[in-house]
């Protein structure tokens, strides 16, 4: 019997030991003693707490049997827990639990002492673990830390830093912990250790037996040193939101024992090693928020231990390998916002402990794998991809822990299955922006259902709107907004769902009734979002007893009459969004009371007139445009937009000055007051003290004076339109301080000054407006090597500049000649830098000989307008490098030469006038490559030759070709059969028979006259003495003069000072004269000129064949006494 005994005694003290151990349990061999109890005691009185955990200590107990308290054999207190008790106040007045000298566990975290840690609290040498996390010290720690040598686990962290935190400065990391050579686990996030990587690296580097590593938000920063490798036990690191701007070292690879890797928010960078994830005891790995790192996912082993792997935000890339499935005990990854691509692997259906997944924002294609084995699946998220093919209830077949659901902004088809509402525990289904088409089929015992979030918005869903969605009683969210429904709803079906809190009808074919909701029995659910739009209200719904209203959307309706005071006391405490735009509302209900909290005012595209309402102070979005508004702007409006970052009053009938105190909303990004009545100068301060001013639109107003000439340093304009105004003066050379400037137009007003060369480093600049105003000078920048990367739009037409158009000017605007990148498809102000909403930049454009107004500018459009000046020279060949030209006008200026033929590099023009110039040649047959060419004016030239045949050419009418008398072919009505010899010059040798024929007959003729002379004395006579008279009678009148030379000799010149050289009396008759007057070396035409009716200059006839630098037309004498006739032309054609 007392072997038995002995056997059983010596069974239970392995039981007892390890019971002994844990933190709630621990042997007690004596009773406590008194003075431990008695310190107890003391401890209890000095701590102040509202905790009632310490209600059962007294004198009356064993202090071992306290919770809190844990002691040894001979009852002397070894452990003691004081954490989540709320306690205040300083410990260092608490000197009885530094008496405490046997204490080897303490415990003080998540409680709030405000206060430094006390230096007494180190005197506690025997301490083997303590925890001050979370419990409100702050300051420097003291240096006495490092006397506690036998510390094992050191947690000093702060997950919740306030403004004042503990910190390692003065003594550093290294003097506080580097004796501490026990150290199984130190947490010291939220510390402020402020060290770089070799510094903090090596401080540790003395923790041999360390295992875990946490020091999340501890300013500090890389490299990650090497010395790290001495810590060989180290099996979890966590460094989050660290600012180490490194790689991940491959010495992490030797960590053989790690099992945790989290270095989330790092700004790593560079390739991550992908060994480090097959490490075999590797269960967590987290990376996310490092955008910067990239990376592959491997093959995974057989049997891999990876339980969560966190690579959210990283541009990690490349299809996920097929071996992921056989990570068994992986049960939450999270990929969202990378670039992964490809399918989905089938054998993710294997990952039967998988919880949560998420794989949003990615580029995954293919269809939906099954999750059928994946019985403990909770959560899933694959919205934002590419996802194809139908919804099959079998992904998602037997899955009954399954409660989140997101499948939208793919491509997924068919219809809804019904199976898909009906899993047991879903409570939020989102398959918004799809393809899904068709009705979606009832379920049975709805009612049932946990559904709280139903989205289906943007889809194709017709037919009428599912009744069985007013079944389901839980639903707090029900968005259902574009979609094809049709029929009609009466909008108090609603009142069945009593829990729900939004609701999204807006946009399709849908005809909601609102009338009944106003009778005095209807009673709405307290909703906080009702968004209505487009859905062919006729009256405002009744909502006089919402008082939780946040966002009320019924815009784009037929609403009529005034805004009913009501609306505005709609929950007027939370009421932060407000749009009644696009309506038929002419007024407002008075009085009324602007909601103090209201954040967006949207009231646009209205009848409303008289005055505008005087927004809240709160308010951020404001729009009043496109009304019938017609009073002055109120003296005082800064004051209400004090913190308005979008106001626009553009399209009213608003009359009077643009008052200064609107230079009070320095928040203001975007101020439209375009298209009114405004007038006056513009306010002194409004480029001066509106720093966060991305957009100003005064167009089309009546203002005066001079663009003040004070924009401030941090411009931060994108947007200055100035337009159809009365402004004078110069371009104000500070507007180079707007770097950000991406569209200027100032046209329509009387600005005098040459091209703005002060913005030729403006690099964002996109659209340049300076038509109809006062410039003048050349077209040209000395000393710009620069260039306009992005400018689609320059338009100077209507204005004086001169001069040759510059080959580098052209070759410069790099955005003409490449597709735009910017990833946007028309330019916008994203004044919220969310995306939406945004401020749309509209532009005049002269396009196909029409002005039009560009409410959207694509960034796809292109366009080069230098109409209406005084231009010179030829077309720059440069101009065919502008691959991407949608339209150029360069009509009425005075160009010359020809069109080149790298125009027929301008593959995507499609309007093309040169009209009104001096442009000869022929017809570049390049131009009919041009397949987007749809309009071409080439009228008042002086081209010639046949008319380009093919491509557009054909569709062209003779209004494209009018005033060129050199043409011919279709359009227009004359053949080029009779014409295209004379009219294009040919290489090839023809006998001019014409020509021939005419000299013959004249040497005949001259033949007769010449013999008769010499046969009869009495002819001769005759001649000398009346043909003096007949060439002072005849030359005169034909702008040809008479010089009578020495001796009687004769010679009809165009200008009686020209002399001719190489005459003297003693000369041969029969000598040839040399005529070195260039004037005399042009173009000359036998018998093919003929004097215009006034005798002012010749017409050339173009049937003729002319010649170049003709000889001089000799009459020779027939004695020595008749004078030398030489007859010279010199008119230029």
């Amino acid at each position: 019997m007392k072997i038995l005994l002995l056997f059983s005694w010596l069974f239970l003290i392995p039981i007892l030991q390890i019971l002994s151990c844990t933190k709630d349990v621990l042997v007690v061999s004596g009773q406590c003693l008194e003075d431990q109890r008695s310190l107890l005691l003391k401890l209890k009185d000095s701590l102040a707490t509202n905790s009632t955990k310490l209600g059962h200590w007294n004198n009356s107990s064993n202090c071992c049997h306290w919770d809190e308290v844990g002691c040894d054999s001979l009852g002397r207190v070894i452990r003691l827990e004081l954490d989540n008790l709320t306690i205040t106040g300083q410990l260092g007045t608490s000197t009885s639990l530094f008496n405490l000298q046997y204490l080897e566990r303490l415990n003080l975290a998540y409680d709030s002492f405000n206060s430094t840690i006390p230096t007494g609290l180190f005197e506690l040498t025997n301490l083997i673990y303590l925890n001050l996390s979370n419990a409100g010290f702050f300051g420097q720690i003291p240096i006495d830390l490092s006397r506690m040598r036998r510390l094992v686990i050191l947690d000093f962290s702060t997950r919740f830093p306030l403004v004042q935190t503990l910190k390692m400065e003065k003594p550093n990391l290294k003097s506080l912990v580097q004796d501490l050579t026990e150290l199984q686990e130190l947490h010291l996030d939220g510390v402020n250790i402020s060290a770089q990587g070799g510094e903090w690296c090596d401080a540790l580097s003395s923790l041999s037996n360390l295992r875990v590593l946490s020091l999340s938000s501890c300013h500090l920063s890389g490299p990650i040193n090497s010395s790290l490798l001495k810590l060989r036990s180290l099996s979890n690191i966590t460094l989050d939101n660290n600012k180490l701007s490194t790689t991940v070292p491959d010495f992490f690879m030797n960590f053989s024992n790690l099992t945790s890797l989290s270095l989330g928010s790092c700004d790593l960078r560079g390739e991550f090693p992908e060994n480090i994830l097959q490490l075999p005891k590797l269960q967590d790995l987290d990376l996310s928020q490092n955008k910067l790192i990239t990376g592959r996912l491997p093959q995974f082993p057989l049997g891999g231990s990876l339980r969560k792997l966190a690579l959210r935000y990283t541009s990690f890339s490349g299809s996920l390998p097929d071996s992921i499935g056989f990570l068994g005990a992986l049960s939450s990854i999270d990929l969202s916002n990378c670039n992964f691509t490809g399918p989905i692997p089938s054998t993710m259906e294997n990952l039967n402990r998988l919880v949560n997944l998420d794989f949003s924002f990615n580029k995954f294609n293919g269809s939906i794998p099954s999750f059928r084995k994946s019985k403990n699946l909770r959560y899933i998220d694959l919205s934002r991809n590419d996802l194809t093919g139908t919804i099959l209830s079998t992904p998602f077949e037997g899955l009954a822990n399954l409660s989140f659901i997101n499948l939208g902004f793919n491509s997924l088809s068919g219809s809804i299955p019904s199976s898909l509402l009906a899993l047991p525990s879903l409570r939020t289904l989102q398959l918004p922006n799809n393809k899904f088409k068709g009705k979606v089929d009832e379920f049975p015992n709805a009612s049932a259902s946990l559904l709280e979030t139903l989205d289906l918005s943007g889809n194709q869903l017709n037919g009428s709107i599912p009744n069985f969605f007013f079944d389901l009683r839980r639903l707090r969210v029900l968005s259902l907004s574009s979609n094809s429904f049709s029929g009609s709803l009466q909008l108090e079906v609603i009142n069945r769902l009593a829990n729900l809190t939004i609701l999204e009808l807006s946009h399709y074919n849908l005809s909601i009734d609102a009338s009944s909701s106003n009778s005095s029995q209807s009673v709405f659910p307290q909703l906080s979002v009702l968004k209505l739009a487009s859905c062919k209200l006729k009256t405002f719904p009744n909502l006089k007893n919402q008082f939780k209203m946040i966002q009320l959307d019924l815009s784009d309706n037929q609403i009529t009459g005034e805004i009913p005071k009501w609306i505005w006391e709609v929950s007027s405490e939370s009421l932060s969004y407000l749009n009644l735009s696009c309506n038929l509302l002419v007024d407002l209900e008075k009085p009324y009371t602007m909601p103090t909290g209201l954040l967006v005012l949207d009231l646009h595209s209205n009848k409303l007139q008289g005055d505008f309402p005087l927004p809240p102070e709160t308010a951020t979005y404001v729009d009043y445009s496109s009304n019938k508004f017609n009073n002055s702007i109120s003296s005082d409006i800064g004051h209400y937009i004090s913190s308005t970052f979008f106001f626009s009053l553009s399209n009213n009938g608003l009359t009077g000055v643009i008052p200064a105190s609107i230079c009070n909303a320095s928040y203001l990004q975007v101020l439209d007051l375009s298209n009114n009545n405004l007038s006056g100068r513009m306010p002194n301060c409004l480029f001066e003290n509106m720093e966060f001013l991305g957009v100003l639109n005064l167009g089309r107003n009546h203002l005066s004076g001079a663009i003040l000439d004070n924009f401030s340093g941090s411009c931060a304009l994108e947007t200055l339109d100035l337009s159809r105004n009365d402004l004078e003066g110069k371009i104000p050379g500070s507007l180079v301080n707007c770097t950000s400037l991406e569209v200027l137009n100032i046209g329509s007003n009387r600005i005098e000054d040459t091209f703005p060369c002060m913005l030729k480093n403006s690099s964002n600049l996109r659209v340049l407006v300076l038509r109809s105003n006062r410039f003048h000078g050349i077209l040209n920048c000395s000393n710009y090597n620069g260039s306009w990367p992005h400018l689609q739009i320059i338009d100077i037409a209507s204005n004086k500049f001169s001069g040759d158009l510059s080959p580098k000017c052209f070759s410069i605007w790099r955005g003409m000649m490449a597709g735009d990148e910017s990833g946007q498809d028309h330019l916008r102000f994203d004044f919220l830098k969310f995306g939406y909403p945004y401020y749309q930049d509209t532009v005049t454009v002269t396009f196909k000989g029409l002005e039009l107004e560009l409410v959207k500018i694509l960034t796809f459009f292109t366009s080069i307008d230098l109409s209406c000046n005084n231009f010179e020279g030829n077309i720059p060949e440069t101009i065919g490098e502008l691959k991407e030209l949608y339209v150029l006008n360069l009509s009425n200026n005075a160009l010359t030469g020809t069109i080149p033929k790298s125009f027929g590099n301008l593959k995507q023009l499609g309007s093309l006038d040169l009209s009104m110039n001096h442009l000869s040649g022929i017809i570049p047959a390049e131009l009919a490559g041009l397949t987007f060419l749809s309009f071409l004016n080439l009228s008042f030239n002086q081209f010639l030759g046949k008319i380009p045949e093919g491509g557009q050419f054909p569709t062209f009418t003779e209004t494209s070709f009018e005033q060129n008398k050199g043409l011919c072919g279709f359009p227009l009505n004359i053949s080029c059969n009779d014409k295209n010899d004379t009219l294009v010059p040919s290489s090839e040798t023809k006998f001019d028979w014409q020509f021939i024929f005419i000299g013959l007959g004249f040497g005949v003729g001259a033949a007769v006259i010449v013999a008769s002379l010499i046969i009869c004395k009495e002819g001769r006579d005759w001649t000398d003495k009346h043909l003096e008279r007949i060439l002072l009678l005849i030359f005169p009148r034909y702008r040809f003069s008479y010089t009578r030379y020495d001796e009687g000799k004769i010679g009809a010149v165009e200008n009686s000072e020209d002399e001719l050289p190489g005459y003297t009396e003693d000369s041969d008759e029969e000598d040839e004269y040399e005529v070195e007057d260039e004037a005399f070396r042009g173009k000359y035409c036998v018998f093919c000129s003929k004097l215009d009716v006034h005798r002012e200059g010749a017409v050339h006839d173009l049937k003729c064949i002319c010649h170049t630098s003709p000889p001089p037309i000799y009459f020779p004498s027939t004695t020595s006494s008749s004078p030398l006739l030489v007859l010279h032309h010199h008119q230029h054609f």
